[in-house]
């Protein structure tokens, strides 16, 4: 699955936004100076060793487990930006 940068990532659609040591989870709004904005919002603390990818994909299954409704983060600590509906469910 081909991933985007944050400039590149679609508004207004679920996406998966990956950090170092976290994974968010919703919809992007804009980009405010070097944060980013989302809404309807799912944050997962990554755990050393942990691979997040099946939170990813129960997420994508089951819908996103707000918690945020909005939330703000750096844009410059962002490894990888997917849309949710390509992600895998299995």
């Amino acid at each position: 699955m081909k991933g985007m940068n944050i400039e590149q990532a679609p508004v207004g659609i679920n996406v998966v936004v990956e950090l170092s040591d976290t994974v968010f989870i919703g919809r992007l709004r804009k980009e405010q100076g070097n944060k980013v904005e989302m809404h309807h919002a799912a944050v997962h603390e990554v755990v050393a060793g942990e691979d997040p990818e099946n939170y990813i994909r129960a997420a994508a299954r089951y819908g996103v487990p707000v918690e945020h409704e909005q939330l703000l983060f750096e844009a410059k600590e962002v490894q990888r930006v997917r849309r949710l509906g390509e992600v895998p469910k299995a």
